[in-house]
């Protein structure tokens, strides 16, 4: 796709733009320790992929759909991830080491910008084209994105739960276009660029959007799992994203000597 044609580029976070340092489980074994919870890192790391999948069905958009909210859901997803290891834990521990992960989660020691996000970012800003964060995620998302260095790349940021709809409906596309201020949008000038073939690929593509896929996943596989993605529309990385954008645009690609920095 020619940058000329688009009006907006909005970002998906998680996979996208920021990865984790270390898996959770690791990094809640390593709190946990810091408070006298000791528990396997695996079987914590298990635990909380299930804890995460429950509390979002049973308390979509972070515990906003429930009156829960994403600090009451974000605990209970902690404490109940260590808790589903059967060792007996001390209640008033477990809530100390939730309240400890609740702030870590907003820094770098648990974010590190996926690979060629800023030199991406650079590209498209160069083009004097706005980008907005378009992420089913809590409001720490600003705080995050300010400690990452990245805040300052975005014209707006969405989150799920401050605007009270997830991706892929429709509003939440619709609310971005409205937040670019751009004056008579269409969605056919927007591209939305994510990890997720069926939130973020899927979920834009219907509503109008162009859409990429960055995942490092066989190409092969996921086309035979999502069947609705065309292969042109998938990148390993936001580097190679980047190259793709340069070549469609017209633009010089580097030489060896002046590689794109990442």
């Amino acid at each position: 796709m020619n940058l000329s044609k688009l009006k907006l580029v909005t970002f998906d976070v998680t996979g996208t733009l920021l990865r984790l340092r270390t898996v959770p489980g690791q990094q809640y074994g390593e709190i946990g320790a810091m408070y006298g919870v000791v528990a396997d890192n695996n079987a914590l790391n298990k635990s909380f992929k299930e804890q995460f999948i429950r509390m979002s069905n049973e308390h979509p958009n972070f515990g906003l759909a429930t009156g829960l909210g994403w600090e009451n859901w974000w605990t209970t997803v902690a404490k109940e991830t260590f808790k589903s290891s059967k060792l007996p834990f001390d209640d008033d521990k477990l809530d100390k080491v939730a309240s400890h992960l609740l702030e870590m989660y907003k820094t770098s020691a648990c974010w590190q910008h996926c690979y060629g996000i800023p030199a991406l970012l650079s590209y498209i800003q160069s083009k004097n084209i706005p980008m907005g964060v378009v992420s089913n995620f809590d409001p720490r998302i600003h705080t995050i994105l300010t400690n990452m260095k990245l805040k300052d790349y975005f014209k707006f940021v969405i989150s799920s739960y401050e605007v009270g709809v997830l991706k892929p409906n429709k509003e939440i596309f619709d609310l971005a276009l409205e937040k670019s201020e751009e004056n008579q949008i269409k969605p056919e000038e927007c591209l939305h660029i994510g990890d997720k073939a069926s939130l973020d690929y899927q979920g834009a593509k219907q509503w109008g959007w162009n859409a990429y896929l960055i995942s490092d996943k066989n190409l092969t596989s996921l086309q035979a799992k999502y069947d609705f993605i065309d292969p042109n529309h998938v990148f390993g990385s936001a580097y190679q994203l980047h190259i793709g954008l340069m070549k469609n645009s017209g633009d010089s690609l580097p030489t060896p000597e002046q590689e794109i920095p990442t």
